[in-house]
Protein backbone atom coordinates (compact mmCIF):
# COMPACT_ATOMS: atom_id res chain seq x y z
CA UNK A 1 0.00 0.00 0.00
CA UNK A 2 2.84 2.40 0.78
CA UNK A 3 4.45 1.70 -2.60
CA UNK A 4 1.19 2.31 -4.46
CA UNK A 5 0.51 5.52 -2.55
CA UNK A 6 4.00 6.82 -3.36
CA UNK A 7 3.87 6.15 -7.12
CA UNK A 8 3.05 8.88 -9.62
CA UNK A 9 1.91 8.65 -13.25
CA UNK A 10 4.24 9.55 -16.13
CA UNK A 11 2.71 9.98 -19.61
CA UNK A 12 5.18 9.64 -22.49
CA UNK A 13 5.28 10.46 -26.21
CA UNK A 14 6.91 8.58 -29.12
CA UNK A 15 10.74 8.82 -29.17
CA UNK A 16 10.81 10.29 -25.66
CA UNK A 17 13.82 9.14 -23.61
CA UNK A 18 12.71 7.82 -20.25
CA UNK A 19 16.24 7.18 -18.97
CA UNK A 20 19.65 7.64 -20.62
CA UNK A 21 22.68 5.41 -20.20
CA UNK A 22 25.23 7.00 -17.88
CA UNK A 23 22.79 9.29 -16.06
CA UNK A 24 22.19 9.12 -12.32
CA UNK A 25 19.16 7.10 -11.31
CA UNK A 26 16.13 9.10 -10.23
CA UNK A 27 13.05 6.86 -10.53
CA UNK A 28 11.96 3.24 -10.79
CA UNK A 29 9.35 2.70 -13.52
CA UNK A 30 6.49 0.21 -13.95
CA UNK A 31 4.83 0.04 -17.37
CA UNK A 32 1.07 0.44 -17.60
CA UNK A 33 1.00 0.57 -21.40
CA UNK A 34 3.29 1.28 -24.33
CA UNK A 35 6.29 -0.15 -26.18
CA UNK A 36 9.79 0.82 -25.02
CA UNK A 37 13.10 -0.01 -26.74
CA UNK A 38 16.26 -0.75 -24.75
CA UNK A 39 19.53 0.68 -26.13
CA UNK A 40 23.09 0.03 -24.95
CA UNK A 41 26.18 1.79 -26.28
CA UNK A 42 28.62 -0.54 -28.04
CA UNK A 43 31.70 0.83 -29.83
CA UNK A 44 30.21 4.31 -29.73
CA UNK A 45 26.90 3.22 -31.28
CA UNK A 46 23.47 2.82 -29.64
CA UNK A 47 22.42 -0.80 -30.20
CA UNK A 48 18.87 -1.98 -29.50
CA UNK A 49 19.18 -5.04 -27.25
CA UNK A 50 15.53 -5.63 -26.39
CA UNK A 51 12.15 -4.09 -25.72
CA UNK A 52 9.27 -3.94 -23.25
CA UNK A 53 5.86 -4.51 -24.83
CA UNK A 54 3.04 -3.22 -22.64
CA UNK A 55 4.41 -4.86 -19.48
CA UNK A 56 7.46 -4.95 -17.28
CA UNK A 57 9.51 -2.58 -15.15
CA UNK A 58 12.93 -0.98 -15.33
CA UNK A 59 15.30 1.43 -13.62
CA UNK A 60 15.80 -0.44 -10.36
CA UNK A 61 19.48 -1.38 -10.78
CA UNK A 62 20.82 2.18 -10.64
CA UNK A 63 18.76 2.81 -7.50
CA UNK A 64 19.70 -0.43 -5.77
CA UNK A 65 23.45 -0.16 -6.38
CA UNK A 66 23.90 3.63 -6.68
CA UNK A 67 25.40 3.26 -10.16
CA UNK A 68 24.77 5.19 -13.41
CA UNK A 69 22.00 4.03 -15.71
CA UNK A 70 23.15 0.92 -17.59
CA UNK A 71 20.92 1.44 -20.65
CA UNK A 72 18.77 3.96 -22.49
CA UNK A 73 15.00 3.42 -22.61
CA UNK A 74 13.04 5.10 -25.43
CA UNK A 75 9.25 5.16 -25.85
CA UNK A 76 8.14 4.03 -29.31
CA UNK A 77 4.51 5.17 -28.94
CA UNK A 78 2.25 6.99 -26.54
CA UNK A 79 2.46 5.26 -23.21
CA UNK A 80 1.92 5.46 -19.48
CA UNK A 81 4.30 4.61 -16.65
CA UNK A 82 4.08 4.62 -12.89
CA UNK A 83 7.22 5.90 -11.18
CA UNK A 84 8.68 5.60 -7.69
CA UNK A 85 11.35 8.09 -6.65
CA UNK A 86 14.78 7.08 -5.36
CA UNK A 87 14.23 7.96 -1.69
CA UNK A 88 10.96 6.05 -1.43
CA UNK A 89 12.38 3.11 -3.40
CA UNK A 90 15.24 2.79 -0.91
CA UNK A 91 13.05 3.24 2.14
CA UNK A 92 10.43 0.70 1.15
CA UNK A 93 11.99 -1.80 -1.24
CA UNK A 94 15.72 -2.00 -0.57
CA UNK A 95 15.24 -2.26 3.21
CA UNK A 96 12.54 -4.91 2.75
CA UNK A 97 14.81 -6.92 0.44
CA UNK A 98 17.62 -6.74 3.00
CA UNK A 99 15.26 -8.03 5.70
CA UNK A 100 14.11 -10.85 3.42
CA UNK A 101 17.71 -11.77 2.58
CA UNK A 102 18.60 -12.03 6.28
CA UNK A 103 15.59 -14.29 6.82
CA UNK A 104 16.65 -16.55 3.92
CA UNK A 105 20.24 -16.71 5.14
CA UNK A 106 19.12 -17.70 8.65
CA UNK A 107 16.96 -20.50 7.26
CA UNK A 108 19.58 -21.78 4.79
CA UNK A 109 22.11 -21.89 7.65
CA UNK A 110 20.10 -24.73 9.26
CA UNK A 111 19.92 -26.92 6.11
CA UNK A 112 21.91 -30.13 6.81
CA UNK A 113 23.09 -30.37 3.20
CA UNK A 114 25.05 -27.13 3.57
CA UNK A 115 26.23 -27.97 7.08
CA UNK A 116 28.08 -30.92 5.53
CA UNK A 117 30.56 -28.38 4.18
CA UNK A 118 33.27 -27.38 6.63
CA UNK A 119 32.34 -24.88 9.32
CA UNK A 120 33.75 -21.47 8.43
CA UNK A 121 34.12 -22.56 4.81
CA UNK A 122 34.13 -19.42 2.66
CA UNK A 123 32.43 -21.35 -0.13
CA UNK A 124 29.55 -22.26 2.17
CA UNK A 125 29.08 -18.66 3.23
CA UNK A 126 29.17 -17.48 -0.38
CA UNK A 127 26.71 -20.19 -1.39
CA UNK A 128 24.28 -19.28 1.38
CA UNK A 129 24.45 -15.61 0.45
CA UNK A 130 23.91 -16.29 -3.24
CA UNK A 131 21.12 -18.81 -2.58
CA UNK A 132 19.30 -16.25 -0.47
CA UNK A 133 19.27 -13.98 -3.50
CA UNK A 134 18.44 -16.70 -6.03
CA UNK A 135 15.59 -18.42 -4.23
CA UNK A 136 12.08 -17.64 -3.10
CA UNK A 137 9.58 -18.93 -0.57
CA UNK A 138 6.46 -20.66 -1.92
CA UNK A 139 3.48 -21.81 0.13
CA UNK A 140 1.40 -24.92 -0.51
CA UNK A 141 -2.02 -26.00 0.67
CA UNK A 142 -2.42 -29.37 2.37
CA UNK A 143 -3.58 -32.41 0.45
CA UNK A 144 -4.27 -34.14 3.76
CA UNK A 145 -4.10 -32.21 7.01
CA UNK A 146 -1.43 -33.49 9.38
CA UNK A 147 -0.08 -30.70 11.57
CA UNK A 148 3.03 -32.58 12.63
CA UNK A 149 4.34 -33.25 9.11
CA UNK A 150 5.50 -31.02 6.28
CA UNK A 151 5.57 -32.97 3.03
CA UNK A 152 5.44 -36.50 1.76
CA UNK A 153 7.02 -38.06 -1.33
CA UNK A 154 5.25 -40.94 -2.98
CA UNK A 155 5.49 -43.21 -5.97
CA UNK A 156 4.84 -46.78 -6.88
CA UNK A 157 4.40 -49.38 -9.61
CA UNK A 158 1.29 -49.86 -11.73
CA UNK A 159 0.09 -46.31 -11.15
CA UNK A 160 -0.56 -46.94 -7.44
CA UNK A 161 0.88 -44.30 -5.17
CA UNK A 162 2.77 -45.54 -2.13
CA UNK A 163 4.28 -43.27 0.49
CA UNK A 164 8.05 -43.78 0.61
CA UNK A 165 9.33 -40.86 2.68
CA UNK A 166 8.38 -37.77 4.68
CA UNK A 167 10.41 -34.59 4.76
CA UNK A 168 10.50 -31.99 7.52
CA UNK A 169 12.20 -28.65 8.16
CA UNK A 170 15.67 -28.35 6.61
CA UNK A 171 15.31 -31.41 4.38
CA UNK A 172 15.09 -31.12 0.61
CA UNK A 173 13.57 -32.82 -2.42
CA UNK A 174 13.41 -32.36 -6.18
CA UNK A 175 17.15 -32.57 -6.75
CA UNK A 176 17.06 -36.06 -8.31
CA UNK A 177 15.63 -34.91 -11.66
CA UNK A 178 18.11 -32.02 -11.78
CA UNK A 179 21.16 -34.14 -10.90
CA UNK A 180 20.31 -36.98 -13.30
CA UNK A 181 18.57 -34.85 -15.97
CA UNK A 182 15.64 -37.27 -15.95
CA UNK A 183 11.86 -36.87 -15.39
CA UNK A 184 10.52 -36.57 -11.85
CA UNK A 185 10.69 -39.94 -10.10
CA UNK A 186 8.08 -39.25 -7.42
CA UNK A 187 5.17 -37.01 -6.50
CA UNK A 188 5.44 -34.66 -3.51
CA UNK A 189 2.35 -33.57 -1.59
CA UNK A 190 1.97 -30.90 1.06
CA UNK A 191 0.69 -32.37 4.31
CA UNK A 192 -0.53 -29.45 6.36
CA UNK A 193 0.16 -25.83 5.44
CA UNK A 194 3.67 -25.82 4.03
CA UNK A 195 6.29 -23.23 3.11
CA UNK A 196 9.26 -24.24 0.96
CA UNK A 197 12.33 -22.36 -0.20
CA UNK A 198 12.47 -22.84 -3.98
CA UNK A 199 15.48 -22.49 -6.29
CA UNK A 200 15.27 -22.76 -10.09
CA UNK A 201 17.42 -25.08 -12.22
CA UNK A 202 19.81 -22.35 -13.43
CA UNK A 203 20.62 -21.22 -9.88
CA UNK A 204 20.73 -24.87 -8.73
CA UNK A 205 23.42 -25.74 -11.28
CA UNK A 206 25.35 -22.52 -10.64
CA UNK A 207 25.33 -22.53 -6.84
CA UNK A 208 25.09 -26.12 -5.62
CA UNK A 209 28.11 -27.56 -7.43
CA UNK A 210 30.04 -28.12 -4.17
CA UNK A 211 27.17 -30.25 -2.83
CA UNK A 212 26.69 -32.33 -5.97
CA UNK A 213 28.70 -35.31 -4.71
CA UNK A 214 26.59 -35.46 -1.55
CA UNK A 215 23.35 -35.38 -3.55
CA UNK A 216 24.63 -38.11 -5.88
CA UNK A 217 25.45 -40.32 -2.90
CA UNK A 218 21.89 -39.86 -1.66
CA UNK A 219 20.54 -41.22 -4.95
CA UNK A 220 21.77 -44.70 -3.96
CA UNK A 221 19.81 -44.36 -0.70
CA UNK A 222 16.65 -43.61 -2.67
CA UNK A 223 17.21 -46.76 -4.72
CA UNK A 224 17.65 -48.83 -1.57
CA UNK A 225 14.36 -47.47 -0.18
CA UNK A 226 12.52 -48.38 -3.37
CA UNK A 227 14.09 -51.86 -3.45
CA UNK A 228 12.95 -52.45 0.12
CA UNK A 229 9.37 -51.47 -0.82
CA UNK A 230 8.96 -52.93 -4.29
CA UNK A 231 11.81 -55.40 -4.80
CA UNK A 232 13.40 -55.49 -8.24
Amino acid sequence: SEVLDAMFEVLVKPEEHIIDQGDDGDNFYVIEKGVFDIYVQKDGLNVCVGKYNNKGSFGELALMYNTPRAATIVAKQDGALWALDRATFHRLIVKNNAKKRRMYEAFIECVPLLKSLEVGNTKRHQMQTKMSGGSRFSTFCPSAVREDEDRRCSGGPDGVEVEVARCSRGQYFGELALVTNKPRAATAYAVGDTKCLVIDIQAFERLLGPCMDIMKRNISQYKDQLMALFGE
